[in-house]
């Protein structure tokens, strides 16, 4: 964040310089192109139905990095439809589509897009089914788990090692589905066939193991919650299998499952007793594990972890820190990677953003639950410093909410601007009961929702009694910080203070804590226009913005004028 003070400026200067706020820019995302449009929008071939079930069912071949089956689509009509779109990516060959029935289905495909045509109308309110059959190469991550796809790789003694991410990429990188995020099945079966001697672990629980003619084993696993389309996942490996289990407050038990290599057993054991303290951080600020059916799994990986739904990935080396580095000492203290991707079962699996242009409901929540488990083990003061230790990173380049229906994310600075941006919105409620209220209502009011920003924002409004839209406009949907504006302007033993916001949004008006007593912080009210007060005995040096605990740019006049000249400083 940059800072602006000024000690010292021309007296004149002071009197008649007003600084204006900022007028309003828009940020020009670029062009986007009819793929994008087919990705990220939901057009009446795709709104037309809901997904109430997947059956995915498919071989993994690790020989020659290829996957091959079914996925069996399970919806009801919302608009009386005779055609529909479903999501492959183009380089995934489609074998055959058929109907509940076996009769096949036309189908044209447009970039990532597949046009399904019916023979007949399918009414709206009916329920009907398709099989969607295929095979082929998926695109391999180059960069995971930032990149989207899969992982072929191996472990330290040669065996296959295969994993999948598609975070914004897309799920329809390796199996067909609506891949829109405002659409979740109710449930899920994912039916994974390994090479023998290979196991693979995905989402939910465990339903059978069947070892096959060819010696081949499939594993089928049952999701019995709604489940984002990235969540889907596998990891085929030769793992080792402990467990524990977590007591909730209520006394609800849940499993924990860990999966590691067998090299990591011991270090595994003593690094994953955490996750008993970050359930019971959570449980206390957002409520309980919202997937207890289908339990907890940590699960080693070879990149450096996700969010998978009930199957968290884990990839920091069981150091501390995010791969032994941190912003702050604090930040060392504790494992990221388990703390943060196991923040969004809460904010991002359970709470999901109806379009990625909203991710900061999964990354700024998912980050500042970082802040709260610092908090819940070393104190405020801890989390403040913790916090305070990310403005480095904010780089204030892009808006924090991406362009809608595009399939396109907003700024990397949803993590730690964001993550700032929430802890300054605690302090602008000064309300800690209602602001815990907040976020642990928000998790009873949308669990296992797909919602949007103004959701959000209408309910907090509603929670607070007050129209915080202005706040959320400004870090949200514009790049740069509000900056405080103030000229203290000291005159024998009176001091003015004139002060304001300079903001992209005209009514801004979020209040601040500054000091007009020494080392003494008190809220004033600023808005878009100046305001003044008169300050005894006050000198202008010991004037401060309380930017420990607010997130803002600043511009501070300082200056004294001479007792005896005629200059009114009020």
């Amino acid at each position: 964040m940059k800072q602006i003070i000024y000690s010292t400026i021309i007296i004149f200067t002071i009197l008649i310089h007003f600084v204006n706020a900022q007028e309003p820019s828009h940020y020009n995302w670029g062009p986007f192109t009819r793929a994008d449009s087919l990705r990220g929008y939901l057009s009446p071939l795709r709104s037309c139905y809901d997904v109430t079930y997947y059956n995915l069912d498919i071989s993994v071949d690790t020989s020659t990095k290829s996957i091959k089956g079914s996925n069996t689509i399970r919806f009801k009509v919302v608009n009386t439809f005779d055609k529909m779109q479903v999501d492959l990516f183009a380089n995934m060959n489609i074998d055959k589509i058929e109907f509940e029935d076996g009769t096949p289905l036309k189908y044209s495909r447009e970039a990532g897009a597949v046009f399904i045509s019916f023979p007949n109308k399918l009414e709206q309110k009916s329920i009907h089914q398709i099989v969607f059959y295929y095979s082929g190469k998926p695109q391999i991550a180059e960069r995971p788990p930032w990149d989207g796809g899969f992982i072929w790789t191996n472990d330290k003694k040669g065996n296959p090692w295969v994993e999948v991410t598609c975070q914004g990429t897309g799920a329809s990188l390796w199996w067909p589905n609506k891949d829109h995020q405002s659409d979740e099945p109710d449930s899920m079966l994912i039916n994974i066939t390994v090479p023998k001697g290979l196991e693979d672990i995905s989402n939910g629980r465990l339903r059978s193991k069947t070892v096959l003619p060819d010696s081949s084993t499939k594993y089928s696993w049952f999701v019995s919650y709604p489940i984002n389309n990235y969540d889907v996942t596998i990891n085929i490996c030769k793992y080792t299998h402990f467990n524990d289990v977590y007591t909730s407050k209520d006394g609800s038990k849940l499993t924990l499952d860990y999966y590691v290599l067998p090299e990591n057993l011991v270090k595994a054991k003593k690094h994953f007793q955490q996750v008993k303290t970050m359930h019971a951080c959570y449980e206390k600020y957002f409520g309980k594990y919202p997937f207890y059916r289908d339990g907890y799994k940590l699960i080693e990986s070879s990149h450096n972890g996700m969010e998978h739904q009930s199957a968290v990935a884990y990839g920091n080396h069981y150091i501390t820190g995010y791969e032994g580095y941190a912003s702050s000492n604090v930040g060392l203290k504790f494992d990221f990677i388990i703390i943060h991707e196991s923040a969004h079962e809460w904010w991002g699996n359970s709470i999901t953003s109806n379009d990625i242009a909203d991710m900061w409901i999964h990354e700024s929540f998912g980050a500042y639950a970082e802040a709260l488990y610092v908090e819940y083990n070393w104190g405020h003061k801890a989390a403040l410093t913790y916090m305070n230790g990310k403005k480095t990173n904010i780089r204030n380049d892009k808006p924090i909410i991406g362009p809608y229906n595009v399939n396109q994310e907003g700024a990397g600075d949803m993590y730690d601007k964001g993550q700032l941006v929430l802890n300054t919105l605690r302090d602008v409620i000064n309300n800690d009961t209602l602001w815990f209220s907040i976020l642990k209502g928000m998790q009873e009011k949308f669990a296992y929702q797909c919602i949007n920003a103004d959701d959000i924002t209408n309910y907090i409004n509603q929670r607070t009694g007050q129209d915080l839209n202005y706040f959320f406009e400004q870090y949200l949907r514009y790049v740069n910080f509000p900056i405080f504006t103030a000229y203290v302007i000291k005159k024998g033993n009176e001091t003015a203070l004139r002060y304001k916001w300079e903001a992209d949004v005209k009514d801004f008006k979020m209040p601040i804590k500054v000091t007009i007593s020494k080392n003494h912080f008190v809220f004033i009210y600023p808005t878009t226009k100046f305001q003044s007060m008169k300050l005894k005995k006050f000198d202008p040096k010991d004037f401060k913005v309380d930017e420990n605990e607010f997130l803002c740019g600043t511009k501070i006049y300082r200056s004294y004028v001479d007792p005896k000249s005629d200059i009114n400083i009020f």
